[in-house]
């Protein structure tokens, strides 16, 4: 957790004091230290350079200055404690950031669990095809472990928790970042309506060995493909997969609605 020495090399010459002169200087600001930290010069855990140092290069008041943090603190990417003298803690954000207000965005618009399973349908196969065709061996390595735990969360009455997690996973492993971010603002809704049609096919929160064993299989079908690096294989069995549990996890929720089923 460090703090940069020196601003000078890190703040590019749109930012220098002259040209931070605006009735909206606290946004400059406040964009200049977003663009450091998305092109790496902040990373996750560093503090931002002191304050009085950020004032005098920017060469604004104070209250203009907490103000562009407080922009910063409002979009998740830093962490202030107020009262600490350690200042404000680079906080990268993952696809949660995002998650809640998405959620709430389509529980607002009546959107129901067929629609949302639509659009899983549609971004995980070819996730599956990127996965095995350019999936980095650590990629197909992390796969094969959540399959792995896959049987052990079936008899701990966690498989909705196991099988939403591998789901949300597999796409972030594709290596495509859009399709990943859109799989995690999805994986609550997801982890919610899998966890509804397992308790309403059983009473005990888990489903019918049978069931289980049919999925599980499922499961290892797609790492063997992925890891033969079988694109065209990967992404034709997932279809089908997401096909089958679509169908399977909207009986008896064929007009729920995503409002009916998240807090």
């Amino acid at each position: 957790m460090s703090r940069p020495e020196s601003l000078a090399p890190m703040i590019s010459a749109e930012a220098t004091p002259g040209s931070v002169r605006s009735p909206k200087t606290a946004e400059l600001v406040a964009r200049t230290l977003r663009r450091m930290v998305v092109e790496g010069q902040l990373k996750d855990g560093d503090f931002l350079p002191h304050e009085a140092d950020l004032i005098a290069h920017f060469g604004v008041s104070r209250p203009t200055l907490r103000e562009a943090v407080r922009v910063l603190e409002s979009e998740r990417l830093v962490e202030v404690r107020r009262g600490s003298r350690t200042g404000a803690k680079v906080r990268v954000p993952g696809p949660e950031i995002v998650a809640r207000p998405a959620a709430l965005l389509l529980a607002l618009s009546g959107t129901t669990l067929a629609d949302v399973m639509t659009a899983r349908t549609s971004i995980e196969p070819p996730a599956a095809k990127l996965l095995a065709e350019h999936g980095t061996a650590e990629a197909h390595e992390e796969l094969r472990r959540l399959v792995a735990e896959v049987p052990a969360a079936w008899e701990a009455g966690r498989l909705a928790a196991a099988s939403a997690h591998l789901h949300r996973r597999m796409v972030e492993l594709s290596g495509n970042a859009t399709l990943g971010i859109i799989a995690g603002m999805l994986h609550e809704i997801g982890e919610r309506h899998t966890a509804a049609a397992i308790s309403g096919a059983s009473t005990d929160n888990n489903i019918a060995k049978s069931e289980y064993t049919k999925l599980h299989k499922s499961y290892v079908r797609l790492l063997d493909l992925v890891e033969a690096r079988k694109g065209d294989a990967a992404e034709a069995h997932w279809r089908r997969h997401m096909e089958a549990a679509s169908a399977a996890m909207l009986r008896g929720h064929e007009k729920t609605r995503v409002r009916d089923i998240m807090d």
